[in-house]
């Protein structure tokens, strides 16, 4: 496809907009993600969350728990469906890939599912940018669809979307070589809340820096 016409991760989830956290509301993996690395944070934490979306649940879990919360979302729609419904987080409207992010300046960063729409090479920097904003001894979380696909046309509740992952060895490599360690990992299989949502292998990757 023209990269002119490729649906943009932006227009993609401006159009789902609330229609995703219904769709993912029930993931039981993601909450479980949610509460280990809630039992493992420091009072006031600072976090960083990746494509936050409309800011639940991760936002509003890690908020509600004190922690002084950054969610970052390319697309508007969510972006201020965030702010509206998570008014303890602050949410900015941006590109993660060109947001300037300074070192050691964060205390955990999460990354629930926020890298499909790249390429390899732009999820590995962008991986090793975020490593590089932790504080030595701070906590990235990474969830994904650990499939080997590279640029893939496919449905996604209803909207095209082109689709690159690695497989769990491929990503526990990339992270590694981001300086991370990763201290706990686990598989799942979840299908959304939607007519048009088939099942989908996650991976949950609990990583320290090192």
């Amino acid at each position: 496809m023209n990269d002119e016409l490729r649906p943009t991760a932006a227009t993609v989830f401006d159009t789902l907009g609330a229609d995703y956290e219904r769709a993912f509301a029930a993931s039981s993996a993601h909450r479980a993600s949610l509460e280990r690395l809630l039992a493992q944070l420091a009072p006031r934490s600072r976090v960083l969350d990746v494509g936050s979306g409309t800011g639940r649940p991760t936002a509003q879990s890690l908020a509600d728990a004190g922690h002084d919360v950054l969610g970052v979302d390319v697309s508007p729609v969510m972006a201020d469906l965030a702010a509206r419904q998570v008014p303890g987080a602050t949410f900015q409207c941006a590109d993660i890939r060109e947001l300037t992010l300074e070192e050691e300046s964060f205390d955990a960063v999460c990354v629930y599912f926020s890298l499909l729409q790249m390429s390899r090479e732009e999820q590995s920097r962008l991986l090793r940018r975020l490593g590089q904003s932790l504080r030595r001894g701070g906590r990235l979380v990474v969830a994904t669809v650990p499939l080997d696909v590279e640029d893939v046309s496919a449905v996604f509740m209803g909207q095209k979307v082109h689709v690159t992952s690695f497989d769990a060895d491929e990503l526990t490599v990339v992270v590694t070589e981001a300086g991370l360690t990763v201290q706990w990992e686990q598989s799942s299989v979840f299908t959304p809340s939607h007519p048009a949502a088939v099942p989908e292998p996650h991976l949950f990757l609990h990583c320290v820096r090192n």
